[in-house]
């Protein structure tokens, strides 16, 4: 088996990967861990399924989809690899890469698997396999109200498949299909053919056998007939790890034990009705993973007694059934009974148990073998022969459930040999706890198809830990061979990925002069390459050279060399032979030097960086045979060490001391030589930046005229660009087309252009409507560059090509103003801005004398004109709106209506218009609505705070037609969507710190007092809901101070203690004004809404409340109201008019299909491009008996007969 994880120190088979879907990845592992299905197939041999060696023999009995199937199981179990491919068993079923990678449903899957299995198998041993372990049957029987008379009608199952939608969980599920009975009466009565005649019936459904494997598929994909889409159920669903199956079964005298199943394997589905992705929770029957956390080392011990307790708490059987035997009769009504029970425990059932298992009503139902309703269902009792005994009872039962589980498996009540659950996910496998199961409940990552097993099925002692357990003796005899051919591989992998090549250089064989070493004889005899492993050490590379060179006397040193231009130098010296290679950092291909690490041919060289040997090129003036001084400038190469002073050169050259000049670019003109000060010929090469293949040159000190000006014909010789190609673009005749133009990285691009027009002899008049632009490899024309620009700040290289072309390199005022010709739009109150991303306006071109490059605007970019005038840099122009909310203890008036308000129009730019936008502030049936009023426009600088903004929209003459005392008595908001948006507070913060930006609008709204809010004060609407009405309260502002944590509970306690509350006895829940929705807010909520980081779980800023300032909260008080339902008529109404607006957009689009039809001959273009449907089949072969069928008589019968020989190929 593989080591798939070290991380968990897991050892179990991988799951399946290769050409196929992943659903067949959890089927086949789900189906395994049934544990029989394999184990029979395993009993099935080469003599009733065939030989795969014979499959391509016309003649030969081979069943290969029995025999892939044996094969993929067995590698599963005992191959010593990670994933094991289906490519195989897929070829077995006939399938097409096509077929393989397409979207399938993995109960479709399931049922056609078992299919094929079942008739690869006809006429073998297994013939009956599937059924053995699968089938079962359920009988469905209407009874007659009037003769008792009693139709019934049996089904067979392989699995069985409820309903998700509406439903609370599995047990919930069950019951509604095989308990509860569907009436037939009134107008749709039954037709009897006993009484033949219509009458009152009852109809229902029980299971009549059960299976020893129970599949259950959860029906998560539903239709949504308003919207005409599919989609996914993705709501709470439960589903128990053990389920007693006897309430919905037709005969139940049977022991409790044939009823109780185990859950062995959940099959999950994350994504959406269109395409997924399936990963598979299995149960380790057999004990063959090593399930281990790391986490749990270290952790501490549990208290028992705490975790009974938790136990008997989550447990509702227990607590109903302590809570009716205190009462008299142990009678109670169902009303109390839920009382009883938030006394005892502190919690409602709808909070605690609701999800799980449903209404209490329901849950009383379901266990009708301990409780008793009433005929109306008001009173619940205890059976008669269920008191404090039924509890006993029950806990014996699964004490003696327990033993039969652990008796034939000692060692079972060790709680680290429990068998545990493993996520299997394509090839990664990693552990899991029980209780990560629940994580799968709900959400697009949810369970979608369940296995349960009857936990009477028990293993043998000896299949425990067991992979080997009756595998037969062909199979293991290739899984072993399959395996040593594995650790073969692993081996050689293993060696080719640890090995690596090391280049020995043997210091007898080199000398040492000019300042580096050099082999003696040539570099082929001179180095030695060795492959060595680099997780030995380094006592051992020591010793395997010694083992090689075994002329060698002395010590031997190893260091690390490199070539560099100068020689090989030698580096680090090695040390430490208890550190392997890896750990010192040896890489592949390294050179090692082997010496005594003193000296090299009776030279004693200097090792290490510091002393590194530079090649640097010496130039200087030549002397002739008299000594005199020559004018011709001879190169020749010279090393010296990194760390010897820059005056050695003198001394090394023996000339006299004069002036040094070092250039350490590729460049040969004047400028880029650098003159070094006498005083720095104290400094080593390296501190002078000097490095390999530097020029240095000598000029005599007494010479007043420089070498560089001198030698002006040699400096021309280098290859150096000094220039730039320009070619006539104007569409002007010219006797050239292009020139060269001498340049520097800092000539003018001005000047450039000048030269290109006089050396073109153009027209003088280009000098003023022309402009340059480069040319790209691909001969593209590029933005036109600045005049005032040089080529280094234009980043244009030397030997570039430039395009001389008509016109002058636009700005952004001269773009403005050029759209304004085009367009006949007069005066100067207009502004450019840029679309952004979604093709809307974004920011406004601010700086109107920046070049377009400056502004990055390239070519192909979308510009708007808009009109009104920008503010100068630094300013905002903001437009003022009033924002005029209802309070219930009075608000602000104002002296006339400002509906009509429109605002100046003077050149103002108004992004909105002028018109008062109405919306609904609250929620509530009767609230009146509130409008944003235009007041104006403010233009003020970034600098400027927030209280001197509202001060100066408090000084906009509109404004004089409402009342405030101050600024002060003024709250800030954006505005976002036609509503207020997001709060501003901090009165003395600048208005650049809140980042604005040029579009954003502010509202005003008015208030009683004076606030302050803090950085972690909230600002919330909240309504108390009108007790009998479906209509709220007039809205109250509630301050909440969140510097604890965004969480539910410390909301729930801050609106508790602002309407004077238990905060037990309330609920809230949070508006979604464009929904028309109410999210109730509980700490419950949340943590079922999101599975992710526990510190995300409890923040109401995430999903899904998305909580800010402004946010209407709903407030239900408990004590005089308590339901479930937030919603208003207003928000019905709402609903209804977008259910409305959804349909009448899927009819025009209908109409628009309809209209194309006639345009693409009658194709129809689907809304959304998807992959097709297709029917999933795999192809098996005929094992029927052929030959002819014989009517033959006896006595006075007929009997049918078969006559031939069985035979036959395929799957």
């Amino acid at each position: 088996m593989a080591n798939i994880s070290m991380k968990y120190k897991m050892k179990i088979e991988a799951a399946i990967v290769g050409e196929n879907p992943e659903l067949l990845i959890q089927v086949l592992q789900s189906v395994k861990r049934g544990i029989r299905l394999h184990q029979a197939l395993f009993s099935l041999g080469p003599e009733e399924l065939g030989s795969l060696e014979d499959k391509d023999k016309p003649d030969a009995k081979v069943r290969i989809i029995p025999l892939q199937l044996q094969r993929l199981f067995a590698q599963l179990l005992l191959l010593d690899q990670e994933a094991a491919s289906t490519a195989d068993l897929t070829d077995s079923f006939g399938w097409t890469s096509n077929e393989e990678m397409r979207q399938h449903d993995v109960q479709e899957l399931n049922r056609i698997l078992f299919s094929a299995l079942e008739t690869s198998l006809v006429g073998t041993s297994g013939h009956d396999l599937i059924n053995r372990l699968y089938h079962g049957t359920i009988v469905n029987q209407i009874v007659c109200k009037e003769c008792k008379n009693v139709s019934e009608k049996q089904e067979d199952f392989l699995d069985l498949t409820v309903a998700v939608k509406n439903v609370s969980g599995l047990e919930d599920a069950l019951w509604n299909m095989y308990v509860e009975e569907e009436v037939f009466d009134y107008d749709n009565l039954y037709h009897c053919g006993t009484c033949d005649k219509l009458v009152k019936a009852a109809k229902s459904a029980k299971l009549r056998k059960l299976p020893p494997f129970l599949t259950v598929s959860l029906l998560r994909f539903n239709f949504d007939f308003v919207k005409c889409e599919r989609y996914k159920e993705t709501s709470c669903y439960t589903f128990p790890l053990r389920i007693n199956l006897k309430p919905f079964c037709e005969q139940s005298e049977l022991d409790d034990l044939e009823y109780i199943y185990d859950l062995f394997s959940v099959i999950i589905h994350k994504g959406g009705c269109y395409g997924g992705h399936y990963h598979v929770y299995i149960k380790d029957v057999d004990h063959l993973g090593n399930w281990q956390f790391q986490e749990e080392k270290g952790k501490p011990d549990v208290n028992l007694k705490d975790l009974r307790n938790e136990e008997e708490i989550d447990d509702p059987l227990i607590i109903l059934k302590a809570i009716l035997l205190q009462e008299e009769n142990n009678l109670i009504p169902v009303d109390q009974l839920g009382q009883k029970l938030l006394k005892k425990i502190g919690i409602s059932w709808n909070k605690k148990y609701r999800k799980q298992y449903g209404p209490l009503r329901k849950f009383l139902q379901l266990h009708s073998q301990i409780f008793l309703l009433s005929s109306d269902e008001s009173t619940v009792s205890l059976l008669k022969n269920s008191s404090l005994r039924a509890k006993f009872d029950f806990q014996r039962n699964d004490q003696h459930i327990f033993k039969t589980l652990t008796s034939e498996s000692p060692g079972l009540n060790d709680r680290s040999s429990c068998p545990h659950w493993f996520d299997i996910n394509d090839s990664k496998v990693q552990p899991i706890k029980e209780k990560d199961i629940q994580q799968q409940f709900q959400g697009k990552e949810s369970a979608y198809m369940l296995f349960y097993r009857k936990s009477q099925l028990q293993r043998p002692p000896e299949a425990r830990a067991n992979p080997r357990y009756r595998v037969p003796c062909h199979l293991l005899n290739e899984m072993d061979a399959a395996n040593l051919e594995l650790q073969t591989k692993r081996a050689e992998c293993d060696s080719t990925d640890n090995n690596f090549e090391l280049h020995l250089h043997l210091g007898p064989h080199y000398q040492f002069f000019n300042g580096a070493l050099h082999p003696v004889v040539s570099q082929t005899e001179s180095m030695w390459d060795l492959t060595f492993d680099k997780r030995k050490t380094l006592g051992d590379l020591r010793q395997s050279i010694f083992q090689l060179l075994e002329f060698w006397e002395g010590d031997m040193v190893l260091s690390v060399a490199k070539f560099v231009p100068a020689g090989l130098h030698v580096y680090q010296m090695l040390d430490g032979d208890d550190l392997t290679l890896s750990e010192i950092e040896i890489a592949d291909g390294e050179d090692i030097f082997v010496w005594n690490g003193v000296e090299v041919g009776g030279i004693q060289i200097p090792t290490g960086s510091d002393c590194e040997p530079l090649l640097l090129n010496v130039l200087h003036l030549a002397t002739s045979s008299e000594g005199e001084t020559c004018q011709q400038l001879i190169e020749f190469p010279h090393v010296f060490p990194a760390n010897a002073e820059v005056g050695t050169v003198f001394t090394a050259l023996a000339i006299p001391v004069g002036v040094l000049l070092i250039n350490n670019t590729e460049s040969m003109g004047e400028k880029s030589w650098t003159t070094i000060p006498k005083e720095d010929f104290k400094k080593t090469f390296r501190e002078q930046g000097v490095r390999n293949g530097s020029s240095i040159l000598i000029q005599d000190s007494n010479d007043d005229n420089s070498l560089l000006a001198k030698q002006g014909q040699w400096i021309a010789s280098m290859n150096e660009i000094d220039w730039l190609q320009v070619k006539n673009l104007c569409e002007i005749e010219s006797e050239e087309e292009q020139v060269k133009i001498s340049a520097t990285v800092n000539t003018v691009v001005f000047d450039i252009r000048i030269k290109a027009i006089k050396e073109l002899k153009l027209m003088k008049e280009l000098a003023e409507n022309s402009c340059l632009r480069p040319i790209d490899r691909n001969g593209k024309l590029l933005c036109p560059v600045p005049d005032n620009y040089t080529l280094k700040e234009a980043e244009l290289k030397m030997g570039s090509s430039l395009g001389l072309c008509p016109g002058k390199a636009p700005t952004s005022s001269q773009c403005l103003k050029i759209m304004l010709e085009k367009s006949g739009l007069p005066g100067d109150a207009w502004h450019l801005r840029k679309t952004d991303w979604c093709c809307e306006a974004g920011e406004p071109l601010c700086e109107e004398g920046a070049t377009l490059k400056e502004l990055m605007i390239c070519s192909g970019d979308t510009l708007l004109l808009i009109e009104g005038k920008l503010p100068p840099l630094g300013f905002l122009t903001v437009p003022i709106w009033w924002y005029q909310p209802q309070h219930p203890s009075g608000h602000w008036k104002s002296h006339q209506d400002q509906t009509n308000c429109t605002p100046p129009q003077g050149g103002i730019w108004r992004p909105i218009s002028a018109q008062a936008l109405s919306f609904v502030d609250s929620p509530g049936d009767g609230h009146a609505e509130v409008s944003l009023h235009y007041l104006g426009d403010v233009e003020i600088s970034e600098d400027a705070t927030l209280m001197e903004l509202k001060s100066q929209a408090v000084a906009l003459p509109s404004f004089s037609e409402f009342v405030t005392p101050s600024p002060a008595f003024l709250r800030v908001w954006t505005v976002g969507n036609k509503r207020p948006d997001r709060l501003l507070r901090a009165n003395q913060q600048q208005l650049k710190e809140y980042k604005l930006g040029r579009r954003s609008e502010i509202c005003v709204e008015p208030l009683q007092k004076e606030e302050n809010l803090g950085p972690q004060d909230v600002l919330l609407r909240t309504q108390m809901r009108l007790p009998g009405k479906r209509a709220y309260a007039l809205p109250l502002d509630l301050v909440w101070d969140a510097a604890r944590g965004w969480t539910a509970g410390s909301l729930r306690q801050r609106v508790a203690d602002f309407y004077s509350l238990p905060v037990e006895k309330i609920e809230i829940a949070k508006y979604f004004p464009e929904k028309f929705e109410w999210l109730p807010i509980s700490s419950w909520n949340q943590q079922i809404t999101k599975r992710k980081k526990k510190k995300k779980q409890d923040n109401l800023q995430g999903m899904p409340y998305y909580l800010k300032d402004g946010d209407t909260i709903g407030v239900k008080n408990l004590l005089v109201e308590d339901d479930d339902d937030f919603s208003t008529v207003r928000d019905d109404i709402g609903k209804e008019k977008q259910k409305q607006l959804t349909l009448g957009k899927k009819k025009s689009q209908e109409a628009l299909r309809v209209q194309s039809s006639h345009v693409f001959s009658g194709t129809e273009a689907p809304a959304r491009p998807r992959g097709p449907e297709a029917s999933l089949s795999i192809h098996v072969g005929s094992f029927r008996l052929p030959g002819k069928v014989v009517l033959e008589e006896i006595g006075s019968g007929l009997v049918l007969s078969f006559q031939g020989n069985r035979s036959g190929n395929g799957g």
